[in-house]
């Protein structure tokens, strides 16, 4: 499988840092029919976290969100890569942006166990269209 690249929204909300806030807002998503591509979360200091939700349809996770009252922001873009997990998957990537002089802002990237990895890759909104050309996006 070569590996693919595509463009997609990302939204994020402040949410407050407590055990188990993340698993709420994932289940009331869930309970709304929100598909996820990609999910991360991480505290921001003074008690707080940020949540950044890829959804597969971004009307629906705007519309889920306005009814289960969570304030989004967004949407924003990003990379979604998929592809054979294979030594240096994640370097090639990385390679063509450093050499167009294009900085990744955040990524995270992990294999399925399977044989197959997927990363998220944010790069700053000014060189966003010539990450997509390099991409293939």
């Amino acid at each position: 499988m070569t590996d693919t690249s595509r463009r997609v929204d990302y939204f994020y909300a402040i949410v407050p840092d407590s055990p188990g806030e993340g698993a709420r807002i994932l289940s009331a998503l869930k309970r709304e029919g929100v598909d996820l591509l990609a999910y991360l979360g991480f505290p921001t200091g003074s008690g707080e976290a940020q949540i950044d939700l890829v959804p597969t349809d971004s009307n629906s996770l705007r519309q889920a969100a306005d009814r289960i009252g969570l304030a989004l922001t967004g949407a924003k873009h990003a990379f979604l890569i998929q592809g054979d997990d294979r030594v240096g998957s994640v370097e090639a990537t990385t390679a063509k942006l450093s050499t167009a002089g294009v900085n990744i802002t955040a990524a995270a990237a992990a294999s399925d166990g399977s044989g197959h990895y997927g990363m998220i890759l944010w790069v700053a909104e000014a060189d966003y269209e010539q990450a997509a050309q390099i991409l293939g996006a």
